[in-house]
């Protein structure tokens, strides 16, 4: 976050105030493959190494956490070096990464919009979450969401276990930053995310979706809308997806079985 000098309008008193706000903040993270290969994710300036590892993951670079040697951030100058073990084929999975999947086409006779779903593997996971669980979840994220408080300009995401006790949290720019970081986190602790539910405070695009699968996450929730291709997704990939969660009320657009009443 950042404090910027600032002019303030106001119709109804007819006042121009000079003064001050606070303004969320974006950097381009540099992260560096073995010293040579190299991509640029624009982003809050935290959760670096995160961030890194669970875009990685989505990417298809990294196939297990295991394979890291060793992962360094330097918070100043916005890099995060990342060194594969010797043994790891980097060319190859950097020719055969997903590429940009952001930016996707649209699909001719698809439910989707969202370019990978080809790839989407189902989620094998027997966890099921009380609504009320869901909903304290919620209230566990907003709590945390000082970022976005203050700036009104940074989205949320949380990996929770079922019984409501948070496992990670990011605020980042960029709604799929907070999804890469909190699976970051989540892989670099090494916990079963199978056994855990994801929430966000962004729409749910097919991405999205993809992220989570990859991650073996069988529940995403938002308090903002889902797309259309995150529903189409999360039905080819098991995954139960709910929206407008908020007010005691939720809408499950997949698999409704594991979010108990």
């Amino acid at each position: 976050m950042r404090q910027v000098d600032m002019t303030r309008l106001d119709l109804l008193k007819g006042t121009v105030t000079e003064t001050c706000d606070v303004v969320a903040e974006e950097v381009p993270l540099r992260i560096v493959l073995n010293g040579v290969y190299t991509f640029v994710v624009w982003c809050s300036p935290s959760q670096f190494k995160e961030l890194a590892t669970g875009f990685l993951f989505a990417e298809e670079i990294l196939q297990n956490i295991d394979e890291i040697e060793n992962i360094v951030s330097d918070e100043k100058e916005n890099v995060c070096h990342v060194q594969f073990k010797p043994n790891i084929k980097l060319v190859n999975r950097i020719e055969n990464r997903r590429g940009g999947a952001r930016i996707v086409p649209l699909i001719k006779n698809s439910t989707s919009a969202y370019q990978h779903d080809d790839k989407l593997v189902a989620v094998t996971s027997n966890l099921t979450i009380s609504a009320q669980v869901l909903f304290d979840a919620i209230c566990q994220l907003d709590k945390k969401a000082e970022g976005f408080k203050k700036t009104g300009g940074l989205h949320d995401s949380g990996i929770f276990k079922a019984n409501g006790a948070m496992v990670a949290f990011s605020e980042d720019v960029g709604r799929h930053n907070t999804v890469d970081k909190v699976i970051g986190e989540g892989l670099l602790s090494k916990t079963d995310l199978t056994q855990c539910f994801l929430i966000i405070t962004g729409r749910v695009p097919g991405d999205m979706i993809y992220k989570a699968a990859k991650a073996g996450l069988p529940i995403v929730a938002s308090v903002a809308a889902v797309l259309n291709s995150g529903v189409s997704s999360a039905q080819k990939a098991n995954i139960t997806l709910a929206g407008f969660v908020r007010e005691k009320h939720v809408n499950v657009y997949t698999y409704p079985n594991r979010i108990i009443l």
